[in-house]
Order: structure tokens, then C-alpha cells, then sequence
């Protein structure tokens, strides 16, 4: 069974940074493309980064491009997010999900399995 737990939300004021875990148990990176999205209040669920696991690739958002930064670690099967100089548009909770043999992470009715989510605030 695959299980995707996030971690390491919270309270950051604007320029801050945060990194979050996604813990992931059940699967291997590399049959997966490992995807975080966001969902602010009142609106639709985005992605932010997706990891393909056949090649390595990895992909962002325009909106945080350059400041979020996607990482792994095999050993501990955790994915993590690092995000740097926040802005309070950032405010969301962030979900990790993941896509079985996905060439990409596509849309969030593509993947197969998600976390419960990890609430992120951004103050002003």
C-alpha cells in the first residue's frame, strides 16, 4: 500500500523559508513521477514541482521557479520541497502525491495517491 505522509508546514513571514517532507512508503522514486501541489483557500488545487522518476527530471511552476527547489532522498524515500523567499500568495496547503510509471505528473486528477497535506502561512 502506498502511503504519502507531508510534514514541515507552518507559520513563515514573507522572505522567509521553509522545506517540507513528504515521506513516502510502498513505492520506489523511479517507477513514479512524484509530484507537490497547493491548494489556497477558495481555489482550484495547482501543481507546483513535479520529480519524474525515469529520468530525474524535474519540473516547476512559473510561480515558483527559482525560489522552490525539489529534492530526494532514496535512503529515507522522502521528497522534499524547499521554498525560499515566500510570498504570502504562497499561503496553502501543500500536498505531495504520486503518479505510478507517469511520463509526468500532468494534472491533479492524474495521480494516484496523495498525502493529507501540510498547511503552509505566509504572513505579510
Amino acid at each position: 500500500e502506498v502511503q504519502l505522509v507531508e510534514s514541515g508546514g507552518g507559520l513563515v513571514q514573507a522572505g522567509g523559508s521553509l522545506r517540507l517532507s513528504c515521506a513516502a512508503s510502498g513505492l520506489t522514486f523511479d517507477h513514479y513521477a512524484i509530484g507537490w501541489f497547493r491548494q489556497a483557500p477558495g481555489k482550484e488545487r495547482e501543481g507546483v514541482s513535479c520529480f519524474r522518476g525515469r529520468d530525474g527530471s524535474t519540473s516547476y511552476a512559473d510561480s515558483v521557479k527559482a525560489r522552490f527547489t525539489f529534492s530526494s532522498d532514496n535512503v529515507k524515500n522522502t521528497v522534499y520541497l524547499h521554498m525560499d523567499r515566500l510570498k504570502p500568495e504562497d499561503t496553502a496547503v501543500y500536498y505531495c502525491a504520486a503518479r505510478f510509471q507517469g511520463p509526468d505528473c500532468g494534472g491533479s486528477h492524474d495521480m494516484d495517491y496523495w498525502g493529507k497535506g501540510t498547511l503552509v502561512t505566509v504572513s505579510s
